[in-house]
């Protein structure tokens, strides 16, 4: 076990303490810290207290940060929805609010141990909590996904994403009618210095993250947008779309306070590019809109 320790400085303002330590531990997430407050892991001159506490002048404040328990992702069964498989890969459509890989907070029920149950064994590159997998999609974004069962397939298709020549399409409803017919968005992003959970167009620690989009309808009050990567950066288009004022609707991070209702951003992955690291035939496929998001577009047709 650690520890993390403090003396507050005189002179300052009371200040609660969960904002209190999300700026002195900027490290550790805010999530993660409100549960080392609950499960009386910080005390403030030797004595639980709740996050609400008002950190004041030359209060002691002492975090014990317990050894993290070792994680390892274990096969279960469940449904997949398979696109296409074969001895080196295997491409599925995730559904919305499966999480692709095992972490903190999501320990089982992931994409990952669903494929090891049903594969039996994917490529080890990533480590025990992320076998198989090259990219990721959003708990909540939908559509295609890659996944690798040996390393040589896996090493092909990360050298292709890193390269650009594997490619993925995505089909996003945003807020606004967008007045350009394409465009492209190269602004880089990192973690957002207020909200440790969000990601956010910055200069500072972040990477190159360009986006392409094209219109494909537009609506009265919405538009829908065809975006292509070049980059896969966390939360990249849903960053992206807010950054440039065409929030993607439902999305409960990055959307407007008063946004459609729809269990979720309204982002679906629906199509995906490779050459296959074996027989080098390119291969493309597709995953039709899933019936919630094909019902938001068919009332937005109705109004118009």
């Amino acid at each position: 076990m650690s520890q993390l320790k403090w003396k507050v400085d005189e002179g300052i303002e009371p200040i609660r303490l969960d904002r209190f330590l999300s700026i002195q531990a900027a490290d550790l997430s805010r999530s993660y810290l409100q549960q080392l407050i609950d499960q009386g892991h910080v005390q403030v001159n030797g004595k639980s207290v709740r996050s609400s506490y008002k950190v004041k002048a030359l209060d002691e404040i002492m975090i014990d940060i317990p050894e993290a328990k070792p994680l390892e992702a274990v096969p279960e069964p469940m449904e997949l929805d398979i696109v296409y498989e074969d001895k080196d890969v295997i491409v599925i459509n995730k559904p919305k609010n499966m999480v692709v890989h095992p972490g903190v907070g999501n320990p089982q029920g992931t994409l990952v141990n669903g494929l090891l149950y049903h594969c039996k064994d994917l490529s080890g590159i990533n480590g025990v909590l992320r076998p198989g997998i090259v990219h990721r999609i959003d708990k909540d974004t939908t559509g295609l996904l890659v996944a690798c069962k040996n390393d040589k397939a896996h090493e092909s298709l990360a050298k292709q994403l890193r390269e650009k020549t594997a490619s993925r399409k995505y089909l996003a409803l945003v807020h606004g009618v967008m007045p350009h017919e394409y465009g492209t968005i190269d602004a880089p992003i990192g973690r957002d210095e207020k909200d440790r959970q969000k990601m956010a167009v910055t200069a500072k620690n972040s990477r190159s993250a360009v986006t392409h989009f094209k219109v494909v309808r537009r609506y009265r009050e919405m538009t829908l947008l065809e975006c292509s990567l070049e980059t896969g950066r966390t939360h990249q288009i849903r960053v992206h779309m807010q950054y440039i004022g065409f929030p993607i609707v439902g999305d409960p991070k990055y959307g407007p306070r008063k946004t459609m209702q729809t269990n979720g951003q309204m982002l679906h992955a629906f199509e995906l590019s490779f050459i296959h690291p074996t027989t080098q035939e390119r291969m493309t496929f597709h995953a039709p809109l899933p019936d919630a998001f094909q019902a938001v577009l068919d009332g937005l047709e109705e109004k118009k």
